[in-house]
């Protein structure tokens, strides 16, 4: 202890130790706030209780006042006056009434007699033609009484309001209530009409047309509660639809007061000479602000109201005024919109806010009962207000939609999983039963009328202040109009999507030919026509390089494949085959100045570059074109070439090429994201019919990437890691690139794909490696023994099952005929030649898996038969997985699939028009019901179709019922479809599926998708029907003496080049086992072309005699060696290699 401090003693006379200032100061505060709180506490006592005995005397005076009032109007009901009324029934009745049941917010049992007395009293006056009995009277009298007049009128709208929304016919003894509310509403009825004051004389007109427009302001304004009120009785009736509308009974005192009310939410729009550019009557667009956040914002308003009170609704004096004040006040009005209360709604309707309902009723009252808009509409002002609302409804599932509240709910962990699904299960019928409010919007008159009134220039009488909206109806308005529609479509009614209005746009005579004019002037330069022949030029040029000048085989090359597509065309349209030529372009090699003409500048940096007006018509041009090309056949397209030309159609395809690509190489943003889904689509239907029969020049797919294409090994990796990382959160330029090799992987050229495939695998094989799967002989090879007789079977039972392990290499031992095994080493060749001897053997038609098409490619298409085999989907499961394993090891198979098959390989489906690669015959027959002039029912058609197999005659119905459904002129384009389905995806669908899931064990769907159904051919069989003699001599390896420089090596080459491309092809086949070179050159040919020596020694007498060697080539196609003899003269070797070739034998030749 501090011995200076031991007696430290306060100056102030305290004997304890001195408190430091800052403690002093806090208590010092604390008692002060002490203080205050107990002052406020005493004020606020006090206040409480004066409240409290002002509210306990109001009531005991009110409740007096009642009594006396009573007992008064009992007295004294035959001296009715005027002023009476005004002085001693309503004075005190209205103090004594909001005192006792206003302020409470709930009508008091002893209070319904009095009000039913008032109103009594009220309306007699008012029926009375004597003025000084009339209370109306007072509104045309002294300024006094005029001013008491309108303050007691305002008084009882307000009540009359009151007591409406308070009338519920649904709870117990509420008739009471009813029978006052049908009161009330008769008396503010009367009141409000000036045909009902009965003692108005002539000079009294123009002051109680001034006392009635003061009424109706205020009934109009949002302080008598007027349209609130009616919103909450209406919103408790009950939902009557269009189909019951007419047979709903109602009960008297429902109908009498829905009719009241209905007709006081209109009255306020009577006035005359309602006009919102003046501005005396500004005020009295609170009652069209009123009307429609109140009352056109209820759910199935339209459906709970009598049919006969829906013309008045829908009368011109009352949805013009509403869209001009809607469009003048949009941004307030939406916002309170957005604020409005939907706490006492059940679940299932708040799926929907108060926008949606507004759009809803809107269109059910702009449209008329039969087929047609109702009289006398403003259709330009019914336009834009459909677009805003539709507009901000989407907004609103943007931000806080029915997605995120369903999210919620699942997110809940306290509501139980059959609340949620109760809840989920109201939405969506709700949203569904919503959807149908919609149906006008769908019919084609709809579409019709507004085009037409779009084409002759009728105006809006929208308010001249407001420009924006001022002026006639554009096709940019409907085209706004209809991509909302697709949209909410989408968004509110998931089981059918915008089917409806993508058929209403799609089939409409002459729409898509509008939108396209409008987009083809803001998108392509003025006098930037591309015409046929430039097409033509510009693809020709694209053969010439730097020497103008190309080798032979390239030219002869180029001018077989093009006359053979270009025949092929020609034969299908039945044209004539003079006309501009696609095919020029060689070997995928593009010229810079060709493919300019494809390039369209003001797409260069879309989505953002471009405005929304052209964002919104490219969106409606895709989504209706997109959704024709499922149905437009190929006689249509390219012969008749409806809608379009085929001019037309290629720019059509270069605006979605050059779209697609800068839009995926851009941050689209959710906003963007329909304008670039229904782009995709309709590009992706436009590329894959130019794929079967070509219609555009091989730049126009390739000009948007010619001059920003990556690096082959770049491209590659970034679609691998967009592939692997899909959910992450990568760089927008890795997303960028690698969305458009998936998504437009035909920008690149068809060469460099074929690279980039190559990469996938070898960057697999690196990965396998990596983990510890190392490829090649050696102790993880899969050994198998396979006889030269069951080469198929034996494949399938030691092989099938191993899955994605297939991409290990094969050690394959044969067993001979005899059954004793074949001596050699499997290094690689035996595993090919596995590989093409049991792909020969199970592709052939004779083994009941695969049969051909009808066409003269005859391409294999599984046979519908296979389906009653042993094994049968097993077996295309495992065929899968060999095609599978000759792509990986890039091994060669001279097969090519159906267009139709590859499609679902590839994950597309098939569409009427493709049904010509398959079945010509059944194609055509089809085309003819289709366009049949007579009457179908004479074809005795049904829904049905009949297979043959094994001796068997099948009968599958391609609807349920379709046996007893005739094919009619109405249900024919189903038919036709459902044919064409059936033969296309259903008939093949267990096979493709089988077949796919063994492919992908070993190559990713995503390297499929590279490539079209002729590339993924080419892909697997290799390139083009003649091979490069030059490359296959700088990629060909020489064995057992032979070199470049031999006698009989040159004398080889020089007869090879003296070939016919299909002799040479014949050579291929006879060396590799496949006719076409590998399709990046013979580098890529695994094992190398090799030629053997094979020592022949002729006899003295052979030699004096001129004669050569006799003996003829053999190959051994597992190694790709020809084993050659020792030939003297270039034609002994010419005849020899041709016998050979011609005998479709190899090994055996030896």
């Amino acid at each position: 202890m501090d011995p200076y401090n031991k007696h430290q003693v306060s100056l102030r006379g305290a004997s304890t130790k001195e408190i430091s200032r800052e403690a002093l100061l806090e208590k010092v505060s604390q008692e002060r706030e002490l203080r205050n709180y107990a002052r406020r506490a005493t004020a606020s006592a006090i206040f409480i209780q004066s409240v409290w005995r002002r509210y306990s005397v109001t009531k005991k005076v009110a409740v007096q006042l009642q009594e006396e009032w009573v007992a008064l109007v009992n007295c004294h009901a035959s001296l009715i006056t005027g002023s009476w009324i005004s002085s001693v029934v309503l004075r005190p009745f209205l103090f004594f009434v909001t005192r006792l049941s206003t302020q409470h917010q709930k009508i008091q049992t002893r209070d319904i007699d009095c009000m039913q007395k008032c109103f009594k009293i009220l309306l007699d006056s008012i029926n009375s033609s004597d003025s000084r009995k009339n209370f109306c009277s007072l509104a045309t009298g002294t300024i006094q009484e005029r001013r008491t007049w309108n303050y007691q009128a305002k008084k009882l709208i307000s009540l009359c309001s009151f007591i409406l929304a308070h009338c519920d016919q649904s709870h117990a003894g509420s008739q009471c209530i009813v029978g006052l509310t049908i009161l009330a509403l008769r008396f503010l009825v009367v009141l409000t009409d000036l045909k009902g004051w009965k003692s108005l004389s002539n000079d009294m007109l123009r002051d109680a047309d001034t006392a009635m427009k003061n009424l109706l302001w205020f009934m109009g304004s949002c302080n008598s509660h007027l349209y609130m009120s009616i919103r909450r009785y209406i919103d408790k009736l009950d939902i009557t639809y269009s189909s019951q509308i007419n047979s709903t009974v109602e009960t008297d005192e429902r109908f009498l007061i829905t009719a009241s009310a209905v007709t006081l939410a209109l009255r306020p729009f009577h006035i005359t000479n309602f006009d919102v550019s003046s501005i005396g009557q500004l005020d009295m667009c609170c009652a069209a602000e009123q009307y429609c956040l109140c009352l056109l914002t209820i759910p199935w308003f339209i459906q709970r109201l009598p049919a006969f009170l829906i013309p008045a609704l829908k009368h011109q004096s009352i949805l013009s005024p509403c869209f001009q004040i809607f469009l003048i006040r949009r941004d307030k009005m939406l916002s309170e919109m957005l604020k409005m209360d939907q706490s006492d709604r059940h679940d299932s309707q708040k799926a929907i806010p108060p926008i949606g309902w507004a759009l809803t009723n809107i269109i059910c009252l702009a449209t008329g009962s039969e087929n047609g808009f109702v009289d006398t509409l403003d259709h330009p002002s019914y336009v834009q207000v459909v677009i805003t609302l539709a507009e901000n409804l989407l907004a609103w599932v943007d931000n806080v939609g029915w997605v995120k509240e369903k999210k919620d709910l699942q997110g809940n962990v306290g509501t139980s999983a059959a609340s949620i699904d109760a809840v989920l299960h109201d939405n969506e019928s709700l949203n569904i039963t919503c959807m149908e409010l919609f149906r006008p919007v769908c019919q084609q008159w709809h579409l019709m009328k507004l085009l037409e009134i779009a084409k002759t220039g009728a105006t809006s009488c929208a308010a001249a202040n407001d420009k924006k909206y001022l002026g006639k109806l554009e096709l940019l308005d409907i085209a706004y109009f209809y991509s909302y529609m697709l949209r909410i479509f989408s968004v509110f009614n998931p089981m059918v999507g915008s089917l409806p209005v993508l058929n209403l746009l799609s089939f409409t005579p002459g729409y898509l030919l509008n939108l396209w004019g409008e987009l083809e002037n803001s998108i392509f330069p003025e006098n930037g026509h591309i015409a046929e022949d430039n097409c033509l030029r510009t693809s020709k040029s694209s053969v010439n390089k730097k020497d103008g000048i190309l080798d032979k085989r390239q030219k002869k090359t180029s001018k077989d494949g093009a006359n053979k597509l270009v025949n092929a065309l020609h034969k299908f349209t039945g044209k004539s085959q003079a006309g501009p030529n696609y095919t020029d372009t060689v070997d995928g090699q593009v010229d810079e100045e060709s493919s300019d003409v494809w390039t369209i500048e003001s797409l260069r940096y879309v989505p953002q570059g471009i405005s929304k007006d052209l964002s919104c018509l490219l969106h409606l041009f895709c989504a209706a074109y997109s959704h024709l090309l499922l149905v437009l056949d190929d006689i249509e397209f390219y012969e008749k070439q409806v809608p379009f030309t085929l001019e037309q159609q290629r720019r059509i395809a270069a605006m979605l090429n050059t779209l697609v690509y800068n839009g995926l190489n851009h941050d689209t943003g959710h906003q963007n994201r329909p304008l670039m889904d229904s782009a995709i689509r309709c590009l992706h239907m436009m590329y894959e019919r130019d794929c079967r029969h070509q219609f555009c020049p091989p730049v126009l797919w390739l000009s948007p990437a010619k001059r920003s294409r990556p690096p082959i090994a770049v491209a590659a990796r970034t679609h691998e890691v967009l592939s692997a990382n899909k959910r992450s959160d990568e760089s927008l330029t890795v997303s960028s690139l690698g969305s458009v090799v998936t998504t437009t992987p035909h920008v690149f050229p068809f060469e460099e794909r074929v690279e980039m495939f190559r990469e996938f695998i070898s960057m697999d094989k690196v990965s396998r490696k990596m983990a510890g799967d190392v490829a090649g002989p050696g102790s993880r090879s899969i050994e198998i023994v396979v006889r030269r007789g069951h080469i198929v079977e034996d494949g399938f039972r030691q092989l099938n099952s191993l899955g994605s392990r297939l991409k290990s290499s094969i050690h394959v031992s044969f067993v001979s005929e005899c059954g004793l095994p074949e001596a050699g080493l499997d290094y690689g060749g035996l595993s090919k030649e596995f590989l093409t001897d049991i792909s020969k053997s199970a592709f052939a038609p004779e083994y009941g898996l695969f049969s051909q098409t009808s066409t003269s490619d005859r391409l294999l298409i599984p046979n519908a038969a296979a389906r009653y085999l042993e094994n049968g989907i097993q077996m295309f499961e495992f065929l899968g997985r060999v095609v599978g394993k000759a792509l990986y090891e890039g091994i060669l198979l001279d097969y090519a699939f159906s267009h139709v098959f590859v499609q679902k390989l590839l994950g597309r489906y098939s569409f009427l028009d493709e049904l010509s690669t398959l079945d010509p015959e059944l194609y055509r027959n089809l085309m003819y019901v289709k366009h049949y002039d007579g009457d179908v029912k004479e074809l005795c058609l049904d829904f049905t179709v009949t297979e043959e197999s094994f001796g068997k005659r099948h009968v599958i119905e391609l609807k349920p019922g379709g046996g007893d459904t005739s094919v009619t002129n109405e249900n024919k384009m189903q038919y036709v479809h459902a044919m064409a389905d059936y033969k296309l995806n259903r008939q093949i669908f267990p096979f493709s599926n089988a077949f796919y899931r063994g492919l992908t064990d070993l190559i990713s769907p995503s390297w499929l998708k590279l490539f079209n159904a002729s590339e993924f051919n080419q892909l697997l069989s290799g390139g083009r029907h003649d091979i490069d003699v030059d490359d296959l001599r700088k990629n060909t390896r020489y064995t057992g003496g032979y070199s470049e420089g031999s006698r009989t090596i040159k004398l080889f080459w020089e007869v090879v080049e003296g070939f016919e491309p299909k002799e040479r092809c014949m050579l291929l086949k006879f060396v590799t086992s496949c006719s076409r070179a590998p399709l990046l050159g013979f580098k890529h040919l695994q094992p190398s072309f090799t030629i053997h020596k094979v020592a022949c020694d002729s006899s003295l007498w052979a030699v004096i005699g001129g004669q050569d060697v006799e003996r003829l080539p053999s190959a051994s196609t597992c190694y790709n060696t020809l084993k050659l003899p020792t030939y003297k003269r270039s034609s002994t070797l010419k005849s020899k290699l041709l016998y050979a070739i011609s005998s479709n034998a190899g090994f055996e030749l030896s």
